[in-house]
């Protein structure tokens, strides 16, 4: 097998990262009503709620490929589909959170030098691609539309924490 482009470390501490500020928008976001969390903000997926379970759907549409499981039922296009009430949501986020953890934490640098295959309904083919690379997509991914909720909520007037990588566990 190839050298992977990471090791088993990068996934548990992205991982861990990603449960802090997971913890840091949903706290956020609870100091709005229902009314602002949903509303139109002009991101990619909308709202808030649409954009954490947009987040949701990705990292269990990600897993189900890289544990040969279940893919999440709701359609890309309607992730709130997932969870339409804030609070199954924050606890899905939860439960996806303890899932990523624990996925991260039985990682090994074998799987990640190897490839995954799946079909991809977004080109509508199957593709092949690095372990590594789809790990690091993974994460790439949760970060780039947190930093979308965490702009909406500021405007929104809530205050979530610090996204810098550097403060985690300080």
């Amino acid at each position: 097998m190839a050298e992977a482009l990471i090791a088993p470390a990068y996934a548990q501490l992205m991982a861990r990262y990603n449960l802090w500020q997971n913890d840091s928008l949903f706290a956020a976001a609870d100091t709005l009503d229902d009314a602002a969390r949903r509303q139109d903000r002009g991101a990619f997926w909308g709202s808030i709620h649409a954009t954490l379970a947009h987040v949701l759907w990705a990292d269990l549409m990600w897993l189900s490929r890289f544990q040969n499981t279940a893919p999440p039922t709701a359609p890309f296009r309607e992730p709130v589909a997932l969870a339409p009430d804030w609070h199954d949501l924050k606890g899905q986020r939860q439960a996806m959170d303890a899932r990523l953890t624990d996925w991260a934490e039985a990682l090994s640098p074998d799987w990640l030098a190897g490839e995954v295959t799946w079909f991809s309904g977004a080109v509508q083919r199957q593709l092949t691609r690095p372990a590594a690379l789809l790990v690091m997509h993974l994460f790439n991914h949760q970060t780039h539309h947190r930093g979308q909720v965490h702009a909406m909520l500021t405007a929104a007037g809530a205050r979530p924490d610090d996204t810098d990588l550097m403060l985690l566990d300080t």
